[in-house]
């Protein structure tokens, strides 16, 4: 049009010289020339820059339509569109909108969350017994109101073939740490795809969910036990989705194995090793389930502890070695025709079995000045199910039972008389358990207010009764859940 325009006011004025030719000498005529070039440019020039903006625009609305449309397994979303899914949790927004603000600006997503406790018992004083105690997230937190687990995203695609994320974490005690850090691809050829950084890994079923994601506000004891709350690595993640009707998934990684139950070893080579294969399917047009099967494996370089020994004096016992874990994990779920956004139903179990062989140094200390370390063995497992029906569209209750078994550890020190049973005063043999039951209330996606009650008997001979009243509010965009 801008072009038209131009050649149309060109044309006259070429035609319209002759007549101003008399009137008008030379150095007007070329005036006017050197002006009408100069519009016939500027109108050029302006008509380029829109043309290049308008292909700009159209090629990005191209790769938001292919992100959009890719399923959602390629997008770190659930891993197959089954019946029946759970209603959203807070802040899950759809792949299509996720993406849309991830084009080009990062996604920033916040999560608050915070709870009000009631314990029967003294926090400080906490245990499960017969377990090495995996680090400071064990244990119910403190009485009365307290900082949850509150969480701030940066996520964006990174360009057509690689998306990040960043997800800072801030505890009860004001400290900030990294709790995520990675990249992943986009869609590569043969339904593989590859993670690096920091993430929480793929084993088990709750272990790759962020706390606000939990049905429970606390994580089973299991997970207490054996990972200290969550196992996270630092390394690499790679995953092929098969090419079936039915949902397959096998996954490895490999990783530096710092954090609990393994150590930071400060050494060349793979510290950590993981592999997880998991298959699902429907059941009908209201049901849907998945299985899984996981194993990791660790190496403990001098892993201490606390304890108190036989003769009430506290002590700092060493592990060295090994340490493989198994965890089992099913899930079901129940929606009427498959709409979930009214009622529906969630049954999910995991059972784990874990071995430790290596050497337990006993008071690091006097071993210092001359004490062998003992061998050590222990095989332990545990177990938990859970179910959570929604009644109502914005109302749920649930119900949770733990149970783990500790076993009677073998060690070379008590089986020659050097030492006692009594001087492991954590490693004596129990089996802690807890009975939890939860209701909680959805405003929206955005928002939740939940209710706990449990029983737990984690050390032998005490009870301890707990409530928990709980809030998590979800602020920006926040990505869809896994299945």
């Amino acid at each position: 049009m801008y072009k038209k325009s131009v050649l149309a006011v060109a044309m006259a004025a070429t035609l319209a010289m002759p007549l101003f030719a008399a009137a008008a000498d030379d150095p007007d005529l070329a005036q006017i020339r050197e002006q009408i070039r100069q519009m016939k440019d500027d109108y050029e020039t302006r008509i380029r820059a829109l043309e290049r903006r308008l292909q700009e625009a159209e090629a990005k609305t191209e790769r938001i339509a292919a992100q959009a449309q890719r399923p959602a397994t390629e997008q770190g979303g659930a891993p197959t569109a089954v019946a029946g899914a759970p209603p959203p949790a807070p802040n899950t927004a759809s792949a299509a909108g996720a993406a849309t603000a991830n084009a080009y600006n990062p996604a920033m997503s916040l999560i608050l969350g915070g709870t009000y406790a009631r314990l029967s018992q003294d926090p400080n004083r906490y245990r499960i017994q017969g377990f090495v105690p995996g680090g400071e997230e064990v244990g119910p937190g403190s009485r009365n109101f307290n900082l949850g687990e509150s969480e701030l995203t940066f996520s964006a695609n990174v360009d057509h073939r690689f998306s990040g994320q960043l997800t800072f974490s801030v505890a009860q005690d004001n400290s900030v740490s990294v709790e995520e850090a990675f990249f992943r691809t986009q869609g590569l050829a043969g339904g593989v795809n590859l993670m690096a950084g920091r993430f929480l890994s793929g084993i088990g079923y709750l272990n790759s969910q962020h706390a606000h994601a939990w049905d429970f506000t606390d994580a089973p004891l299991a997970y207490q036990a054996l990972f200290g709350g969550q196992y996270k690595n630092d390394g690499l993640q790679l995953k092929w989705l098969a090419p079936t009707d039915q949902f397959l998934e096998l996954g490895v990684e490999l990783g530096r194995g710092a954090t609990f139950p393994g150590t930071d070893r400060n050494q060349n080579g793979i510290a950590s090793a993981a592999a997880f294969v998991h298959l699902g399917d429907d059941l009908g047009d209201s049901g849907s389930w998945r299985l899984g099967l996981s194993y990791l494996r660790n190496q403990s370089a001098e892993r201490t502890y606390e304890d108190i020994d036989r003769t009430g004096a506290a002590v700092t016992n060493a592990f060295t070695g090994r340490t493989g874990t198994w965890i089992a994990d099913a899930i079901y779920k129940w929606a009427p025709n498959g709409n979930a956004t009214q009622t529906n139903f969630k049954l999910q179990g995991e059972y784990f079995r874990r071995k430790e062989d290596g050497t337990l140094t006993y008071d690091t200390l006097a071993q210092a000045q001359g004490t062998t370390p003992g061998s050590y063995t222990a095989v332990q497992s545990g177990w938990y199910v859970q179910g959570v029906y929604q009644f109502m569209p914005q109302w749920r209750v649930g119900l949770r039972y733990d149970q783990l078994y500790s076993g009677t550890p073998r060690l070379s020190s008590v089986d020659d008389g050097t030492l006692a049973a009594a001087d492991f005063s954590r490693l004596l043999s129990y089996n802690p358990s807890r009975s939890t039951v939860m209701v909680d209330y959805s405003p929206s996606e955005f928002s939740r207010f939940r209710v706990q009650l449990a029983r737990d008997q984690s050390r032998p001979g005490v009870t301890d009764n707990q409530l928990f009243l709980q809030y998590i509010m979800s602020l920006g965009v926040h990505g869809a859940h896994t299945f």
